[in-house]
């Protein structure tokens, strides 16, 4: 009797996919600033990707992302389409230059996301616009490069007017924003 093709994978595979959906979940819950919305999109997601169980789980968590991000981005835009119009001024100075920018780690994220820190970080995405809030993600948490971030955006924003700058411009933006938030947050200390 013979073994049935890629039957020792098929376990392994399972975990990758479990742990790609949890991180989703996580990705689109930021996104989205709705954890119920978050949950739907992403179960709707992978249960209409069909996944070939010998497929390299790379190239699976791939698609899936792809999917929940170009979800994620049609439910922001269709909440307030107007933002995704509108892009930035160019900044005659920033306050920081995000060339050397990495994605936040899993440990960054998850220490923003502790009791103590989830509330300064939520209440500042609340604030952002639905565009803003898509910038930053996509380039802090997915690591997206500010052209695929443009790209991501154009597919759903019509007319497809964003660019790799102008996505910089509003990631700059961003990050100064956060770390003035995070930074009027923290209680004053007394000497």
């Amino acid at each position: 009797m013979a073994e049935a093709p890629c039957s020792g994978q098929s376990s392994e595979a399972l975990k990758k996919a479990e742990n790609a959906a949890l991180e989703m979940y996580r990705f689109a819950a930021l996104m989205l600033g709705n954890e119920a919305e978050a949950v739907r999109l992403v179960e709707n997601t992978v249960a209409a990707v069909e996944i070939d169980p010998c497929a390299d789980p790379r190239a699976v968590k791939g698609l899936v992302r792809d999917q929940v991000l170009d979800g994620a981005l049609a439910i922001m835009h269709s909440q307030d389409p107007a933002s995704f119009g509108d892009l930035p001024a160019a900044e005659a100075t920033g306050c920081l230059d995000d060339d050397g920018a990495t994605p936040l780690s899993g440990e960054q994220l998850s220490e923003l996301m502790t009791v103590s820190g989830r509330g300064p970080l939520r209440e500042w995405l609340n604030r952002l616009t639905q565009a803003q809030r898509a910038v930053f993600v996509q380039r802090a948490v997915l690591g997206q490069t500010n052209a695929d971030t443009a790209k991501a955006i154009n597919r759903i924003s019509r007319p497809a007017v964003w660019t790799a700058e102008a996505v910089s411009s509003l990631f700059r933006q961003s990050l100064c924003s956060l770390a003035s938030a995070l930074v009027h947050s923290v209680p004053a200390t007394q000497s």
